[in-house]
């Protein structure tokens, strides 16, 4: 690439972001932001670190329910299985590597070596459960993947070969790279930020990719009409099965990082009740929008940690964030991604409300565009009948 053609984009961007709330400039701001927060608190950075981890886990689920309009309950098999790939690696693989590339490197080749351990168990585990879980729709879908998920959790707390330790986990311990006197704990609060960051910003730029490829835009088509979609050629189940290995992919770095955020691999991840976390974060935020997941996990956790504040309210929690979700659910039906941007367009007059990284009112709006050109086509092919009728007679 020339100089010149790096000057022409920079000078695009700079234009994109002085035009208003574009794309480009969301983007700086949100670059911005990730830089602050590493020299926030320590307690704010862990939480912030949270955060990202929870939202590429409801964007990684989103991919799946939003835009493939299939409902998992059982996302947390895949979660658990990632922390479990990297713990198990680090547990029982740690000092033969260190013996092989030496003591000082050692911790950072483990992290890597581990987490894509992880990514390789997920993606083992999601081929033959998607296979299966695909040939069902709707409730049976989700209950068919709540039911992997539960019998996931069964088979961890069981211990199956050692390897598991039952219902205490698998302890996460990262090490510190030492290098020519240079030393760095994995571990640290900061810089484990720096590498969750890295991370998470790569795979959502991945997962946007996925959704404005040709391969997103069948899936959009599926999820809209599955029987319009087979009329048209398109292998349903096929498609909808490597929708699900994807999915659980992005959930699996998700839960990598998990385990190295929370220093244990432990069965919890693969309940239930972790899989609806991202479940609700998808609803709150608005399933419909790309970034709308990661909105939701933003407001589910850090009104988490507001609530956790008032110890009055804490043994509580619960009743406001069901409050929260009927709130949400009568009030903002597009979450509130949705809800921002139909302020905006009160505010300020802008007429697309559907622009904003949508997976589904666009694709819902054009259809409704394209029906309505269609039957007036229909309404002019008529008259012009009747038309010609009466000139002839």
């Amino acid at each position: 690439m020339s100089a010149t053609d790096t000057g022409g984009r920079v000078s695009r961007f700079g234009s994109a972001v002085a035009e208003g709330w574009t794309r480009e400039r969301l983007g700086l701001l949100g670059a911005v932001a990730l830089v602050l927060v590493a020299f926030a608190p320590p307690f704010q950075v862990y939480l912030f670190t949270d955060f990202l981890v929870v939202a590429l886990f409801a964007l990684g689920f989103n991919l799946l329910y939003g835009y493939t309009g299939l409902l998992s309950f059982g996302h947390g098999l895949f979660y658990a299985g990632g922390a479990y790939g990297i713990a198990i690696v680090l547990r029982d693989l740690g000092p033969v590597i260190a013996d092989v590339v030496g003591a000082g490197i050692s911790p950072l080749v483990t992290f890597v070596l581990g987490g894509v351990v992880g990514l390789a168990l997920v993606v083992a585990l999601a081929v033959p459960v998607g296979w299966l879980s695909v040939r069902l729709e709707e409730i049976y879908f989700a209950l068919i993947t709540l039911a992997f998920g539960m019998l996931g959790y069964s088979l961890i707390i069981q211990d199956p070969a050692g390897l598991t330790n039952g219902t205490d986990g698998v302890i996460v311990l990262l090490g510190t790279v030492d290098l020519g006197g240079f030393s760095l704990r994995i571990g640290g609060r900061r810089i484990y930020y720096a590498i969750s960051a890295v991370t998470v910003v790569a795979a959502v730029y991945g997962v946007w990719r996925v959704v404005n490829s040709p391969f997103g835009t069948v899936c959009k088509a599926i999820r809209e009409s599955p029987d319009r979609a087979a009329a048209l050629g398109i292998d349903v189940s096929h498609h909808r099965w490597m929708t699900f290995i994807v999915s659980a992919a992005v959930v699996g770095i998700a839960g990598v990082l998990r385990a190295g955020l929370a220093s244990v691999a432990s069965p919890g991840l693969t309940h239930w009740s972790t899989s609806a976390i991202a479940v609700i974060a998808t609803v709150i935020g608005g399933a419909t929008y790309f970034y709308g997941p990661i909105v939701g996990a933003f407001i589910f956790l850090y009104i988490r940690w507001a609530i956790s504040r008032f110890p009055a309210l804490e043994a509580y929690w619960e009743l406001f964030f069901g409050a929260l979700l009927i709130a949400v659910v009568l009030f903002f039906k597009q979450g509130a991604v949705g809800g921002l941007l139909l302020l905006r367009d009160r505010l300020f007059g802008d007429g697309d409300a559907d622009d904003a990284g949508s997976g589904g009112g666009g694709a819902r709006d054009d259809g409704g565009q394209a029906t309505a050109a269609t039957d007036d086509g229909a309404e002019s092919g008529d008259d012009n009948a009747r038309a010609d009728r009466g000139d002839n007679s």
